[in-house]
């Protein structure tokens, strides 16, 4: 399912330079990027090519030093901090390779939590369900495997029906077959409700159920390539 009609998001002549004692580090260099309903995007390339660094401006969590990131009409690189907390917090849901969940609350609170201040939040039971873990709710993190603990963190992201979902190597910390398990949630997640996944993975098999697939070298995106027929998470051979 690949989106049709305006972007959702429109990058143009993207750059992000960080300042290092030995000097000026370019993350990226002039990248134009679009994403639209729909979309399952994943971001491959080696480390320091720049995939992180594109997920960031995406999600608010930085800003580029150049160019220029439309959401909607708005153009994100001139945000201050309080309007890019305001657009993570309404807009955009994170899953990390790290779960982040909260030890002493249980996975529905945890889900809850996520969804504070959220316009169109879901009950937390039924973010849950949708990941097939309805009967996880009222258990703590360390009563949790790996993958389950993930799923609740992509039922945590989702609560709030974001307007995207941005994941980086969310399957990076999990065995092959736990990893299926996220990344058919993330795959039920984009089309139920066509909510647009921005998915960072050094794993090149993952791109098989992508509708495109961004490769990223040094900075600039070197290659980019559409998915005529996503494949199925459990029909991945890791």
């Amino acid at each position: 399912m690949t989106g049709e009609g305006s972007p959702l998001l429109s990058g143009r002549g993207l750059v992000k330079t960080y300042d290092s004692a030995a000097g000026a580090v370019h993350a990226l260099r002039g990248v134009d990027f679009d994403l639209r309903q729909g979309d399952f995007v994943v971001l491959l390339g080696p480390s320091g090519s720049g995939k992180s660094s594109l997920l960031n401006l995406l999600g608010g969590l930085d800003r580029p030093t150049g160019g220029r990131l439309q959401f909607g009409e708005a153009d994100l690189a001139a945000f201050d901090d309080k309007a890019l907390t305001r657009y993570r917090r309404r807009h955009v849901g994170f899953v990390f390779q790290s779960y982040n969940l909260i030890p002493s609350l249980t996975a529905a609170e945890n889900v809850a939590l996520g969804a504070v201040g959220a316009e169109r939040a879901m009950a937390p039971e039924e973010a849950l369900a949708l990941l097939d873990i309805a009967d996880l709710g009222e258990r703590f993190p360390a009563q949790l495997s790996g993958g389950e603990q993930q799923r609740v963190a992509v039922a945590r992201a989702i609560a709030k029906q974001p307007a995207l979902l941005l994941c980086d190597e969310p399957t990076g910390a999990l065995d092959s077959k736990t990893g299926v398990l996220v990344l058919e949630a993330l795959d039920r997640v984009n089309r139920k409700f066509a909510t647009p996944v921005v998915l960072v993975t050094h794993n090149a098999v993952i791109a098989g159920m992508a509708s495109r697939v961004v490769h990223l070298a040094d900075g600039r995106i070197v290659r980019t390539a559409g998915n005529a027929v996503r494949a199925p998470a459990r029909d991945l051979v890791w």
